[in-house]
Formats: C-alpha cells, structure tokens, sequence
C-alpha cells in the first residue's frame, strides 16, 4: 500500500492499494469519524461493492445508511443533490457524521457537493471505484453538479477527510471506463510527468502508475488549492472535452471527450509553432494505445459557443493550458478571437 498525503488548508490521506474497501471503516475510525455514514453509490457499483463497504463501516461501530442512484452523469444534477440531503435529513443525520462517495467521478461530485452543503458541511469520505476517479476526481476536493447550460457549474471546493484506493475494484470496470481512466492519466504526463508517458508505453504496475498521478495532484492542489493559477494546468483538454461533452448531450463519456481535447489543443499548437510535432505524435499513439479517440465527430464552429459556459473564463478570456513539449504545459489566457483563431 501506498500512502499520499494532501497538504491542502484540511489536510487528509490517500491510501492506494489492493483489498482496501474491506479495512475503509477502520481507516475511517483511525482519523477519528464515528456515528452515522450514508453511503452514496449507483446501480452499476453497488451490486459489487456496497455489501463489502457497508459490512466494513458496521465492524468499526458506524450506523449505516445507503443511496443508490442511477449510473452516469444525468445523476448530476439538483433534483439529486435535493433527495440526497433530504434523505440525509429524514435519518436524523448531524455535523458529527460523514457522508461516503463508492464509485466514479459523479457519485464523488455529487456526494462531495451534499456533504459541502448539507448542515454547512459534514464529513467526507471518497472511496473511488474507478480509474478516473483514483487518479483525479476524488482528490483536490471540487465538488459539483451540471446545470443545463454546462458541466460542473455549481459547486464548491471542499476537501475529503480520507480517500481510500482499492485498485481491486478496477477489476470490474468495462474497458471503455478504464480507458477514460487512462485519459486522465495521459494527461498528467503531458503537463509534467515525462516519465510517466515513457512507463505508459508499456506493461506497468497499477498502484505506481495511480500513486505518480495521485502524487501530481496533491503537489499541485497544495500549492493553488482554489483553483486560480497553477491548478488550471489539470484542465488540458477540458476545455474543449467539456464542450464535447456536451454537445454530445453528455453521452461521450468524460475520458473521451478530455482525449479529444487535448489532441485538438496540441493540433492547433504544433500547427501555430507552439510546440514541436513529435508532442502530437506520442500522444496520438499513447491514445490510441489505449483504445481512445484522437478527432471529434462535431466541427469546431459547434464548440466555441458552448465554451464560453466554462468556468475557466473570465469576462472575454478563458485560461487555456497549452502544451510547449512533451511533459510540459503553460497556461494562457486567451480572448475569444484569439481562442477561436487558434483553434480553427
């Protein structure tokens, strides 16, 4: 097992190994949480994986509630985040107790964003099921859901008390998630991990691979913990992936569209001079390595309007991260003529 501590203004861990969701409620009692936890899941993770957490938590002394939501990211939304406080509300939840995301990025950000509001905040503890999440979504504390004019614009920035890594869990992910999974981890090699794309280039050990990225974040979540500078470097490909995204009604899954984005966004600068074209060809092949997309089905004029909604804007200009060299990203803040110039 390893462990990585988030130095962030809460600190917490984040334990990564195998057979972990068996010991969740004694890692959850060792940081000192007790009472009540509501264990927020969906229909895809449960059926796996909820018997084994709820047993854990009861073994440590908790008194345990579940919620079970449909899968994938029309469960993230207000409507849900409503019933999930209510229904914490109905079993007499209170400050003292904790609320437990079991699964991928939307469970982690819509039960994130409950635990933020619910009482002004309770514990919170993310137990990630996914490849996406482990590496990403469930560490750095944003939380939120998606309202019809974009992804994730409401939420709020409010840290875990514990992650807790069972890369056993990976087992069960259908190959298209996992592959959304290496999208993220892609990314991290891309904006500073050069290593960590030669490792990718072959065979490699799961826990080493989450741990770097984990270990990326955590370093760069410390030092810009609200997101107003180096942390926006996470962002490469969201920009465009989000617009992706939802342009494709949200039925192109996060890692594809974030694959696309990035590709789209190292095309326009090798293009302009930016950065050199073997950045463009070593992704395209760690991509394709992984059974991700490398050209987005809508053309470019369908994405601008739709980027604007992204919460990296400000006023005219949006931040965009963009690649320089293989391993290394710079943030820019572009008008909209220049954006929509460059990536035409």
């Amino acid at each position: 097992m390893k462990q990585i501590n988030v130095s962030t203004g809460k600190p917490y861990p984040v334990k990564i190994g195998h057979g972990l969701l068996s010991g969740c409620g004694a890692e959850m009692q060792g940081i000192g949480l007790y009472g009540k936890a509501l264990i927020v899941t969906d229909d895809n993770v449960a059926p796996f994986y909820l018997k084994k957490a709820e047993e854990s938590l009861k073994q440590s002394g908790f008194a345990v509630f579940s919620r079970t939501l449909p899968h994938g990211e029309g469960s993230k939304n207000f409507d849900e985040l409503v019933k999930l406080i209510n229904f914490a509300a109905e079993c007499g939840f209170s400050r003292s107790d904790t609320f437990v995301a079991l699964g991928g990025g939307v469970i982690g950000d819509l039960c994130g964003f409950a635990a933020a509001v619910y009482m002004r905040g309770v514990h919170f503890v993310q137990l990630p099921t996914t490849l996406l999440a482990a590496v990403d979504s469930s560490v750095g504390g944003k939380t939120a859901v998606d309202l019809a004019a974009g992804k994730n614009l409401a939420g709020a920035f409010y840290q875990p008390a514990l992650v807790v890594c069972d890369l056993d869990t990976f087992a069960t992910l259908p190959q298209a998630e996992y592959a959304n999974g290496m999208a993220e981890v892609i990314k991290y090699g891309f904006i500073r991990d050069k290593e960590l794309l030669s490792l990718l280039q072959r065979p490699f050990e799961e826990e080493e691979v989450v741990a770097r990225c984990v270990q990326s974040k955590a370093e760069i979540v410390a030092n810009d913990e609200f997101d107003r500078g180096e942390r926006m470097l996470l962002n490469f490909g969201h920009t465009v992936g989000h617009a992706i995204e939802a342009r494709s009604g949200f039925t192109l899954p996060h890692g594809q569209a974030v694959a696309i984005g990035m590709v789209i966004v190292t095309q326009a600068c090798v293009k302009n001079g930016l950065c050199p074209p073997e950045t463009l060809d070593v992704m395209h092949k760690l991509l394709e390595r992984y059974g991700l997309p490398t050209a987005a089905a809508y053309p470019m004029s369908e994405l601008f309007d739709l980027m604007v909604n992204d919460k990296k804007s400000s006023g005219d200009a949006i931040t965009f991260v963009l690649p320089r060299e293989t391993g290394r990203c710079e943030l820019k803040k572009l008008t909209r003529a220049e954006w929509t110039a460059l990536l035409s």
